[in-house]
């Protein structure tokens, strides 16, 4: 609902977007962009926490100096 709030979408503008992918994939195909973009965000969100782990040399560099 954030995502909603920052995009000011009200349900008419989510309807009407909805409505637009229907005729143009398919009752369908929408399950499949929807994995597609679940499983994009999902290796997106992993490779953030990876690089969170990982100590930057930057980062030792300026604390041995």
């Amino acid at each position: 609902m954030i995502t909603i709030t920052i995009l000011n979408l009200s349900w008419q503008h989510i309807l009407i977007i909805a409505l637009v992918l229907i005729l143009l994939f398919g009752g369908k195909k929408i399950p499949e962009l929807m994995r597609g973009v679940g499983s994009g965000i999902k290796e997106f969100k992993d490779a953030v926490k990876e690089d969170d782990k990982k100590p930057s040399a930057d980062n030792t560099s300026d604390k041995n100096q």
